[in-house]
């Protein structure tokens, strides 16, 4: 059954229309992810399902009696004494008539808080950002909607507290999420809706799924419109000839170049990429930091203990924890700018640092974009060229007219890309990303992911997506409580295969060492390849040996005397596995040959 309906759907906020006649039914028990670009109008699409917010054209309709809730990217408490009545005033409690059920409903609500780690005595007005989604959470589970509305849930959530929305999402009677979490989105995924240039296209299945169809789809677009402007190129040039268009038999040819035009005019290209580029600048020394029996405390609080590391030149360290773990507070003990309790804090030499900073404080709001990317010149040195700053911001899809912007105008994407740009505008060997991915859309996020893979200094990483630290880290340093911190080789899903259980746990966090320092030897990358590279080196030579298995046994099977007994259906199924087969061992083969020539290459 339809729960809402969206027919012919128009909505504007400039010239080019974030709802262009949009198209979408949403059904009991489907669990939507909604992506698209930063800026193409997803949030507004949530308001008007919600009803907070009105089309321009085109329908709406809502099943009778359907309770939907709204939890908004940044989501507001109003003042209260405690979160209990700050939520009460905010939500629909405050509505209920009746008393044992509005008595029932406060219930779930203290219970919900008490889930997302919440006191429902806390005051509002000391929440952080984190703090405050989980308790926009909280109220939004504890009203029992028929259909819920995520936008961006997962922005200031640790892994942990991710997993745990998961589960609970995925026993929702329907939800629309937004949401730049693949790994989320696999997870609770059944279908995937994309917003681009104002059309709401749906693929079955989750984001894995998505990406394999969408890419498909983008290339014949793109060969699409290829032929396109080839044939409308080609009638141009006849109609500038003059004297043959004017033809009485050619009228029709003309008025076909008229429509050829119009389409071309109302066609919409998707937007552009961020283009980014890292400069590593000049080598550091080989040793990049290393910690000795590192103890820091805040109070009796103790939040590093007798933690022993090294971090070594091309690292990738991904710091993984809850929120409130100390991760900040040691990459301030690994740069040197927070100085430990008891132990010793070695750095290396030539360290040319950048820091993204997930509290954007590198971030004046009175300054315009040019101003903060190059301060008194209209002229930027970034990976060794000269730019013009107005060239170099619009790589990070800033137009020109928004260069003498103030910062204070941007959204929490645009500020994002904009500490990006400065950040990259000079070299660095040592680069620190303290929460990179907020705000930052799927596309923009792989492309972060495939600079970083190729950067050749040493990077710091505090990120709670995981499938990013995956695809970034080759080894994670992991909060256990206590102030103890374990090393483990590759990323976050390498870490849960590798973490003891938890009694194994329990029983050697006092004897055993604080760390794992060994954990980097087990699966170094050979030089030149980044982890994931290593191990796909390391399973080649199976795949293809099972492949030449297989071929071996087919080509036997072909070749057996009754062989021409069997059903043309058959025969011609073995002929294609038979080429097919042929195909994927030249691409092994050629791949094992790149990755040992790149490994070669890093070792001389």
């Amino acid at each position: 059954m339809s729960l809402v309906t969206l027919r012919d759907a128009e909505l504007a906020f400039g010239l080019a229309p974030l709802l262009d006649r949009a198209q979408l039914v949403v059904a009991e028990g489907e669990r939507i992810g909604l992506i698209g670009r930063n800026g193409t109008g997803k949030s507004s699409l949530l308001r008007v399902i919600a009803g907070a917010a009105a089309l321009d054209d085109g329908e709406v309709r809502r099943r009778d009696g359907l309770r939907v809730v709204l939890v908004e990217q940044e989501p507001a408490l109003p003042d209260a004494p405690t979160l209990r009545e700050s939520l009460s005033r905010r939500g629909a409690l405050s509505g209920i008539a009746d008393e044992r059920e509005r008595w029932r409903a406060e219930a779930r609500l203290v219970e919900q808080l008490h889930r997302f780690g919440l006191d429902d005595a806390t005051a509002p007005a000391t929440c952080s950002g984190g703090e405050r989604k989980r308790a926009a959470l909280a109220l939004a589970f504890a009203q029992q909607p028929d259909l819920m509305l995520l936008d961006e849930p997962t922005n200031h959530l640790d892994a942990g507290a991710i997993a745990d929305l998961e589960a609970l999402v995925r026993r929702l009677p329907a939800c629309i999420v937004i949401t730049h979490d693949r790994m989320f989105l696999d997870g609770v995924a059944t279908r995937i809706v994309e917003l681009d240039r104002g059309l709401l296209r749906s693929y079955p299945g989750g984001f894995a799924a998505y990406q394999a169809r969408r890419g498909d789809e983008l290339a014949a677009e793109a060969v699409a419109d290829r032929k396109f402007d080839r044939f409308w190129a080609q009638e141009e040039a006849w109609i500038r000839r003059g004297i043959e268009a004017r033809r009485t038999r050619n009228e029709g040819r003309v008025r076909r170049l008229e429509a050829l035009r119009a389409a071309r005019a109302a066609r919409r290209e998707r937007l552009g990429r961020v283009k980014l580029g890292l400069d590593a600048g000049e080598r550091s020394g080989r040793l990049v930091a290393e910690l000795e029996n590192v103890t820091r405390r805040f109070g009796e609080r103790t939040i590093v203990r007798d933690l022993s590391l090294t971090v070594m030149r091309g690292d990738r360290l991904a710091l993984l924890g809850p929120n409130g773990a100390g991760k900040s507070t040691l990459l301030a003990l690994i740069l040197g700018t927070l100085a430990p309790d008891a132990g010793r804090v070695r750095r290396g030499t030539n360290l040319e640092v950048a820091y993204f900073d997930q509290m954007r404080a590198a971030l004046d709001d009175a300054r315009t974009l040019a101003e903060t990317i190059s301060p008194g010149s209209e002229w930027i040195v970034a990976g060794g060229q000269r730019r013009h700053v107005l060239s170099y911001l619009g790589d990070f899809l800033f137009p020109p007219q928004r260069a003498q912007a103030p910062v204070a105008t941007l959204s929490g994407g645009e500020r994002n890309r904009l500490l990006l740009a400065r950040l990259f505008a000079k070299p660095a060997n040592l680069l620190v990303l303290d929460e990179p991915t907020n705000d930052l859309d799927i596309e923009s996020l792989e492309l972060l992911e495939a600079t970083l893979q190729g950067y050749e200094g040493t990077l710091l990483l505090v990120s709670h997506d995981r499938a990013f630290v995956d695809n970034v880290a080759t080894q994670s340093l992991v909060a256990e409580g206590d102030g103890v911190w374990r090393e483990y080789a590759g990323g976050y899903s390498d870490w849960l295969a590798q973490r003891p259980a938890p009694a194994e746990a329990a029983g050697s966090t006092a004897a055993a060492p604080a760390q794992r320092p060994d954990a980097r030897r087990e699966r170094t990358p050979k030089p030149g390849l980044t982890f994931r590279e290593q191990r796909e080196l390391e399973s080649l030579p199976e795949a293809i040996e099972a492949l030449e298995a297989e071929q071996a046994a087919l080509t036997q099977r072909m070749c057996a005397p009754d062989y021409h007994r069997q059903p043309p259906e058959a025969m011609k199924a073995d002929g294609l596995r038979a080429q097919a087969i042929e195909h994927a061992l030249a691409e092994k083969f050629e791949r094992w040959a790149a990755l040992d020539a790149k490994a070669s290459a890093g070792a001389g």
